[in-house]
């Protein structure tokens, strides 16, 4: 699937979630209904994505795990706080750049209109 098409429907489904939950939830939640929304559409989905740290040659487990990856390419990372700061962005970057992705969605269901929380990263 074209990475713009799966961007849109992920958008899409996330809206969806948001129009049904509201804000104010945890993050677990809107993970949990997202990944569900978007596996019942028949998209591969993955949930707490392993990403390991590479340092001088040698893999390291840290613990780092992306939220959701959509398809092996898309990374989905979800927030549900008052503002999104730099650092969430710099996160999805760190993840994009470990797991050698092209795209990044980090997105904040605490907001009443999640167009206001949604931002599109691209390494």
């Amino acid at each position: 699937m074209d990475i713009n098409v799966l961007t849109q429907k992920v958008i899409g489904l996330a809206m969806e979630v948001h129009s049904i939950l509201g804000p104010g939830l945890l993050e677990s939640a809107y993970k949990e209904s997202l990944f569900y929304k978007i596996r019942k559409e028949g998209i591969f989905i993955e949930k707490e994505k392993p990403v390991p740290l590479r340092l001088e040659g040698v893999k390291l487990e840290c613990g780092y795990r992306i939220d959701l990856l959509a398809e092996n390419k898309l990374v989905v990372e979800i927030k549900s706080v008052d503002n999104l700061h730099p650092l969430y962005i710099a996160q999805v970057l760190t993840y994009l750049r470990l797991g050698n992705y092209k795209l990044g969605l980090l997105i904040n269901f605490n907001v009443l209109h999640l167009r206001d929380g949604i931002k599109r990263i691209i390494l």
